[in-house]
């Protein structure tokens, strides 16, 4: 289903099928998040947020609910058709490739719920990050939640099937090259469709890497939402603060 000049993430994201996929992710558990970083965080009430790669905006909304000054921003036109319709004074949503810098400067930039490691050219991971460090203000602070790649690799269920909203998804996770893949097969109104999902699977020293030749400082690492120390072992998330 993918156009060879089309990437995985634009294809996939743009589609209602995606949205079906994931309905059932757990606001509650991002919601207690976004309360448990931003107190973390001490960040004031109308602070700019930028959150990178936003989606349909599920953490845009509850942040801006919370008094932030939040502007969402991906790479998903339909997304963000979407999300706008929940603009306000203080929440707005825009597509942008994250890889290139934002017009404005922020006291937080997040990026949330493994919206990373998803390009072609790998340079553009590293870009991604000299981008959020472009758009912090002097006092502002980073924050990338990606998986934990070696839990989720020694974790992995390779096959696996769901049915929402009438569509049987058929779901096939293997690892490769350094990716862990995601194949998606499911049939709607007698045609077929295959999709795919592709993450490079970095762990904490790969990060490491980028920070350093971004020229930004790991101020933190967690492994969970709760903000708890990470394990590489058996920490789900890799929870990261810079500057």
């Amino acid at each position: 289903m993918i156009k060879d000049n089309t990437t995985w993430y634009t294809a996939w994201f743009d589609t209602p099928f995606y949205h079906i996929l994931y309905k059932e992710r757990n606001d509650a558990e991002a919601h207690h998040f976004m309360d448990t970083l931003t107190s973390y965080l001490n960040i004031s009430e109308n602070s700019k947020i930028l959150d990178l790669a936003c989606g349909r905006g599920r953490h845009s909304l509850y942040l801006n609910s919370l008094g932030f000054n939040v502007t969402g921003a991906d790479l998903s036109e339909n997304s963000i058709r979407h999300a706008k319709q929940f603009e306000n004074e203080r929440l707005r949503f825009k597509v942008h490739d994250m890889c290139k810098p934002f017009s404005e400067k922020f006291d937080a930039v997040f990026n949330l719920f493994t919206s990373f490691g998803y390009f072609d050219n790998e340079e553009d991971n590293l870009n991604t990050i000299k981008a959020i460090k472009t758009d912090l203000n002097e006092f502002g602070i980073g924050v990338i939640d990606f998986m934990n790649s070696d839990y989720i690799i020694n974790n992995l269920v390779a096959d696996e099937t769901k049915h929402i909203d009438g569509i049987t998804f058929n779901l096939k996770r293997y690892t490769q090259n350094g990716y862990i893949y995601k194949d998606i097969n499911f049939n709607f109104e007698g045609e077929n469709f295959n999709y795919q999902e592709r993450v490079k699977a970095f762990t904490l020293n790969d990060f490491e890497t980028l920070f350093e030749a971004a020229e930004v400082n790991l101020l933190e690492v967690f492994g969970n939402y709760k903000l708890q120390k990470f394990d590489p072992q058996t920490s789900d998330r890799l929870v990261m603060l810079f500057k």
